[in-house]
């Protein structure tokens, strides 16, 4: 592989963008090296400006679960766009994309939508806080619920890939207020809640996580946290940016079989397009303006670009239940085929998979929390992700994230991934 042209465009992207990029995982600060900058898409492959072709397991870090610019979804796009991009006002579509999330969420009567994952989860938050009249937020070392002040305390995948401690600009007030505790340790949390008896408001969770790899909750987990809040008047929040409409047509809360009072969406309900959502009970929602009095607005909250790819692929995952047997079938095929490589070597390693999310950590114990995740090789999956990019595999550019499958995926691609693993373990010899 070559990359002349990468290397050209990240020089000159510097002059003007900070780091060069616009979220700051792409900047491979991580892993080292240049990022990569991808051209086009299509189905399960990307095509970098070098005209490398790669198969695609970040999916635009989930979004992309049909594949990359799906015919239908470009269609709906390209159809709308005719009308205008935008206008400030309601449509009827904005109508049917929240008629559709209700029909297909359990346990979501009314639904707001936004603009990206970090504004629905700050939005939850604030939303909560309103509700119950209290300020304080218990949230999960190694969560991530996007970049808003309460959110990042001890944030996960981000943070960690880029080595970052504390994060400048966060008043101490806002940072007092945010309570962590070990994902999958239900007995810290009980303990904070006693300690700040009264003061809870809300407990935000990934209900599987995918920001410290793909971590799966422990049996209890999250019904312990669902017992908890019942007891002590707390909202508890899903966190489904990434796995809502992913691990199944109603999300986490269907898979798991627990019910949150309010839950962030973003990622695939968007089908590509930037957009968020926040929903839930309805007599938590109802506090939302205008018809209650905390506020929350958006100019582009709604956009109807981002409300018909949006629509559109939801759509298709609720007419096609089997896309979800077909996806996780993949991701099965795929674990099993990289364990038996694995199980050959002399590398200690875990790979963690729930439906089509799926992470491997070079580690000799389970990882199930951040703390265990960040005790991994870094140094020995940074040198993975080299090795497959140069023969034209894209992984996530840090060890610290889940990858996500796309049906467009054929299994042709899972064995070409699979003997490159081989290829791998042979070059460690």
């Amino acid at each position: 592989m070559k990359y002349k042209n990468s290397r050209q465009l990240f020089e000159r992207a510097q002059q003007s963008i900070p780091g060069g990029v616009n979220s700051p995982v792409r900047a491979f600060k991580s892993v080292g090296g240049t990022p990569v900058f991808i051209e086009k898409a299509k189905g399960a492959y990307l095509y970098d400006a070098d005209e490398n072709k790669y198969i695609d397991y970040i999916a635009s870090w989930g979004p992309m679960i049909l594949g990359h610019a799906h015919k239908p979804v470009v269609k709906a796009i390209q159809q709308y766009a005719k009308n205008s991009t935008s206008f400030g006002a309601p449509t009827e579509l904005e109508i049917k994309m929240a008629e559709l999330i209700v029909g297909m969420v359990p346990n979501v009567d009314l639904v707001r939508m936004v603009s990206s994952g970090t504004e629905a989860c700050m939005s939850a938050l604030r939303l909560a806080r309103g509700y119950t009249g209290k300020n304080k937020v218990i949230k999960f070392e190694g969560n991530y619920h996007g970049h808003a002040d309460a959110f990042l305390v001890k944030a996960g995948s981000g943070l960690a890939t880029l080595d970052i401690q504390t994060v400048p600009g966060i008043p101490a007030g806002v940072s007092n207020d945010t309570l962590t505790a070990p994902y999958n340790d239900l007995a810290s949390v009980v303990q904070l809640v006693a300690e700040n008896k009264n003061q809870i408001a809300a407990i935000i969770v990934e209900p599987v996580a995918g920001n410290m790899g793909c971590i799966i909750p422990k049996t209890g987990f999250l019904e312990g946290l669902r017992e908890l809040c019942d007891e002590e008047n707390i909202v508890l929040i899903f966190d489904e940016v990434m796995t809502g409409f992913r691990l199944s047509a109603g999300g986490a809360q269907e898979r798991l079989g627990v019910a949150a009072d309010l839950v962030t969406y973003g990622k695939v309900i968007g089908g590509g397009m930037p957009v968020g959502a926040f929903g839930g009970k309805r007599e938590i929602m109802e506090h939302i303006a205008p018809i209650g009095n905390v506020y929350q607005a958006g100019t582009l909250s709604g956009n109807p670009i981002a409300m018909i790819a949006g629509y559109t692929t939801l759509k298709e995952l609720k007419n096609n239940p089997e896309i979800y047997l077909s996806l996780e079938a993949k991701t099965t095929y795929l674990r099993k085929g990289i364990d038996e490589v694995l199980k050959k070597s002399t590398l200690p390693f875990v790979i963690n998979q729930f439906g089509s999310m799926i992470s491997i950590h070079f580690s000799d114990k389970p990882v199930t929390n951040f703390e265990e995740a960040s005790q991994c090789d870094i140094a020995l999956f940074n040198e993975l992700f080299h090795f497959m990019l140069q023969h034209g595999v894209y992984l996530p550019p840090s060890a610290y994230e889940s990858w996500f499958l796309n049906d467009a995926l054929a299994f042709k691609d899972l064995d070409k991934t699979i003997r490159l693993f081989k290829k791998f373990i042979k070059s460690k010899k």
